[in-house]
C-alpha cells in the first residue's frame, strides 16, 4: 500500500510588527528550509482496512479529512517523500518515520520514531514562525519549540536536528499559570531534555552557509533570560547553531549608562553531565553562558551543576562577561574563542565585568566572622581557549576553588582574587597597545581562603608588568618572561610566596627583572634562576626592590634571593628596604644598595664592568658581606666595595671578600 504527497505549503511570516528597540537595518527575511516532503499526488486509499504488523510507505499525501483512525497493532509508517495530514493516528504499537510529523496531524498511543534521530523544518509546524514577528508569535515560538523536543523525545528521538532557521523567541514573559507570578529565567527558557542531543548547523566561516540562528525577542523586560536552558536535566547535548541576544535592539531603563540589566542566552541550572559544542553565542545584552544551581549550599534542596562541558564554540560582542559560573563543580571550557567582551556600543555601554570568563562564587560571613557560602564554584578546567579584544580582562577568578585555567592563547589578563589551590599554567600571552597596559597575570587575592595557587609554565610577551602578585601563597615558576618592561611585581607579601625557575629577558632599556616597590614583602623566595633555561637577563635592572618593609612592624619582615644567574650588566637594587638575605648569586652588574637596612650579601660572584662591585649610597645600616667574590674595572675611580661617607663603618660587616 502506498500514497503520493501533497506537499505542505509554508505558513506566511505576516501581522509582523516591529520590534522594541534599534532595528537591524536591512536585515534579509529568511528563506524557509524545504522539508523532504515533495511528493503531490493524493494516496488511493485509506487506513480503514490496514491490518495488523503492516508496512506503509507514503510517497503520496493521504487527507484524513479530520477523522480519527485507530490503527491495529505493530503498524509501521515509513516516508518516501509523502505525507499523512488533517487528523488523529492512535498507534498499538508500530513506528512512524520522523517525516511524516507536523501539527496537521495528532499522534497518540504506544509508537515510536523509525530513527532515533527527528529532523524539524518549520514550516511543518504551525506554532513556529521565522524571521522578524510580534511578541505573542515570539512567545508561541518559545513554547512550541520545547514541546516538540519534549514530544519528540516521548517518541524515542535522542535526537533533535535542525537545519537552515531563523526565528526569534521571547524569553522574558512569565507563562507560569499558578498564583506564584515570579519571573524564573530558566525555566522561561528553551529547556533540553535529559538524555536528548538538540542539533545545530555547524558554524563555518563562509558567510553564505546556511545557519541555525535562535535569537531573542527585543523587549524592554530584561530580567535575565535564556534562549536555551539545561535546568534539572543530565546527559543532554547542544551543538552548533547561533544564539544571538540582540543587544542593541533592547529597552534599557537607563539608556546607553545602564550596567545590570539584559538577558543571557544559555543556563545550566542544577545540570549535569552535559556538552555544549561548537555553538556561537552572539550579542547577548547581560551576557552568554551561565552556570548555577538551585538552592543554597546549606540548605537540603541544594542541587550543584556538575560534570558540565563547554567546548569549541565562539562568543563575540557580549555584554558584561560572555561566560559567568557562580556554582557547580567538576566544569570543562575547552577549545573556545572568546572575542570582545564588554565592548560599549553605539546603542548600549559594555556593562560591569568586561572579563570573558568570571567565576565568582557568592558567600559573606557571620557575626562571628564565619564563611556562608551561598555558592561554591570549584573543579574548573579552562583549557586551550583563545581570547581576544576584552575590555577590562581575560578571565577572572573572583571567587572560586580548584581552578585550572591552562593552555590558552590571550591577549588579556588572567586575574584571580579569592581562590585557593588553583593553577594558571601553560598560557600564552601576548600584549597589544591596550593590553600592555595591565599585567598579563594579576594575583590579587588576600585573606585566609588565598592559598596554594601556581603561575606557571606561561610565555608572556610585551606587557609593562608580566606577573603581579599580592598577598602570597603561590609559586610562581617555570615561566618564559620575554621583552616585557618589569617581568615580576610583588606588593604586600605577608605569607609564603616562591619564585623560581623562570626566564625573564628583555631588550628594553628600562627592562627590568623583579621588583618590589613601596609596600612590604615577608617570607618571599626568590631562587634557582640558574640554568640555560632559567636565568634573568635585562636591561636595567634584575632586582628592583624600593620601600621596602619601611613601616612599623616590618623590622623582621625577610626576602630571602639565593641561587640566581643574572647575565646582563644590569645592575640590583636594594633602595630604602629591609631584611633582604642576597646569597649565592651570579650577576654580571653591580649591587647597589641606597639607604638600605639588614641586607646580607653572601657568597655572591659579581662581575662589573663600568661600576663599583657593590655600591653602599646614602645612610645604610646593618649591612652584611661575606665571602663574595668581585670583579670591578681595574685602575679606575671603581673600587670592589664602595661604602658613602653617610654611611657608619661600623654598619657595614666586612669578611672575606675576594676583590679582583
Amino acid at each position: 500500500m502506498s500514497c503520493i504527497a501533497i506537499s505542505c505549503s509554508k505558513e506566511s511570516v505576516d501581522d509582523v510588527a516591529p520590534v522594541v528597540g534599534e532595528e537591524t537595518p536591512d536585515e534579509t527575511p529568511p528563506t524557509p528550509d524545504a522539508p523532504p516532503n515533495v511528493v503531490t499526488t493524493p494516496c488511493d486509499f485509506d487506513l480503514s482496512t490496514v491490518a495488523a504488523n503492516s508496512t506503509i510507505i507514503f510517497n503520496c499525501v493521504l487527507d484524513l479529512k479530520g477523522e480519527t483512525i485507530t490503527l491495529p497493532a505493530n503498524v509501521k509508517f515509513e516516508f518516501d517523500g509523502g505525507d499523512v495530514k488533517n487528523g488523529k493516528l492512535i498507534f498499538a504499537g508500530g513506528t512512524i518515520a520522523g517525516e511524516l510529523l507536523s501539527s496537521s496531524i495528532e499522534i497518540e498511543g504506544d509508537v515510536k520514531l523509525k530513527e532515533p534521530t527527528f529532523k524539524f523544518f518549520a514550516s511543518r509546524w504551525e506554532g513556529i514562525v521565522e524571521g522578524r514577528t510580534t511578541a505573542e508569535k515570539a512567545l508561541k515560538n518559545t513554547g512550541e519549540l520545547e514541546r516538540l523536543l519534549n514530544f519528540t523525545k516521548s517518541l524515542g528521538a535522542t535526537t533533535f536536528e535542525i537545519g537552515k532557521f531563523d526565528a526569534y523567541f521571547d524569553i522574558t514573559s512569565v507563562t507560569s499559570t499558578t498564583t506564584n507570578q515570579n519571573f524564573y529565567p530558566s525555566r522561561e527558557a528553551i529547556n533540553i531534555p535529559s538524555d536528548f542531543h538538540l542539533k545545530m548547523l555547524p558554524n563555518t566561516d563562509d558567510p553564505n552557509s546556511p545557519k541555525t540562528i535562535l535569537r531573542v525577542f527585543p523587549t524592554d523586560r530584561l530580567k535575565g533570560g535564556f534562549i536555551l536552558a539545561f535546568r534539572e536535566v543530565s546527559n543532554a547535548k547542544v551543538s552548533g547553531g547561533i544564539l544571538d541576544g540582540k543587544r542593541d535592539e533592547q529597552i534599557y531603563s537607563d539608556g546607553f549608562d545602564t550596567k545590570e540589566r539584559g538577558t543571557h542566552l544559555f543556563a545550566c541550572h542544577s545540570a549535569n553531565n552535559c556538552v555544549i559544542d561548537g555553538v556561537k553565542f552572539i550579542d547577548g545584552s547581560f551576557g552568554a553562558v551561565n552556570i548555577a544551581s538551585i538552592g543554597f549550599t546549606f540548605q537540603p534542596h541544594y542541587d550543584p551543576t556538575h560534570d558540565i562541558t563547554i567546548k569549541n564554540c565562539t562568543f563575540d560582542n557580549n555584554r558584561r562577561m560572555s561566560m559567568s559560573i557562580t556554582d557547580g563543580y567538576n566544569i570543562f571550557v575547552e577549545n573556545n574563542t572568546f572575542l570582545n567582551t564588554g565592548l560599549d556600543s553605539q546603542h548600549i555601554n559594555g556593562g560591569v565585568v568586561g572579563y570573558a570568563i568570571n567565576i565568582e562564587a557568592t558567600r559573606t560571613r557571620d557575626a562571628s566572622g564565619n564563611l556562608i557560602l551561598y555558592e561554591k564554584a570549584h573543579k574548573i578546567f579552562i583549557r586551550n581557549n583563545k581570547e581576544r579584544g576584552s575590555r577590562v580582562g581575560g578571565f577572572t577568578i573572583s571567587i572560586g576553588e580548584e581552578v585550572t585555567i591552562e593552555g590558552n592563547d590571550m591577549e588579556n589578563k588572567i586575574v584571580y582574587s579569592a581562590t585557593s589551590n588553583s593553577k594558571i599554567r601553560n598560557n600564552t600571552f601576548v600584549a597589544t597597545e591596550k593590553s600592555k597596559t595591565t599585567p598579563a597575570i594579576l594575583a590579587a587575592g588576600t585573606g585566609e581562603t588565598v592559598f596554594n595557587n601556581e603561575i606557571s609554565g606561561n610565555n608572556i610577551s610585551g606587557y609593562g608588568v608580566a606577573i603581579a602578585a599580592y598577598y602570597g601563597e603561590v609559586d610562581i615558576f617555570g615561566n618564559q618572561i620575554i621583552n616585557n618592561s618589569s617581568g615580576i611585581q610583588l606588593k604586600e607579601i605577608e605569607k609564603k610566596t616562591n619564585i623560581y625557575g623562570n626566564l625573564i629577558k628583555s631588550s628594553s632599556a628600562s627592562s627590568r627583572g623583579i621588583s618590589i616597590q613601596s609596600t612590604y614583602a615577608n617570607n618571599v623566595s626568590i631562587h634557582s634562576h640558574n640554568t640555560a633555561t632559567s636565568y634573568i637577563d635585562v636591561k636595567a635592572n634584575h632586582l628592583y626592590f624600593v620601600a621596602v618593609n619601611q613601616e612599623a612592624g616590618q623590622e623582621n619582615y625577610g626576602i630571602n634571593v639565593h641561587d640566581n644567574t643574572f647575565t646582563s650588566s644590569a645592575s640590583v637594587v636594594f633602595s630604602k628596604s629591609k631584611g633582604v638575605t642576597y646569597n649565592n648569586n651570579t650577576t654580571n652588574g653591580p649591587v647597589l644598595l641606597v639607604d638600605a637596612s639588614k641586607v646580607d650579601l653572601s657568597s655572591n660572584d659579581i662581575s662589573s664592568a663600568d661600576y663599583h662591585g657593590i655600591a653602599l649610597s646614602g645612610v645604610n645600616t646593618a649591612i652584611k658581606t661575606s665571602l663574595n667574590k668581585i670583579s670591578f674595572p681595574a685602575g679606575t675611580r671603581f673600587e670592589c666595595i664602595n661604602i658613602d661617607a653617610a654611611t657608619n663603618p661600623s654598619e657595614v660587616t666586612l669578611d672575606r671578600n675576594d676583590c679582583n
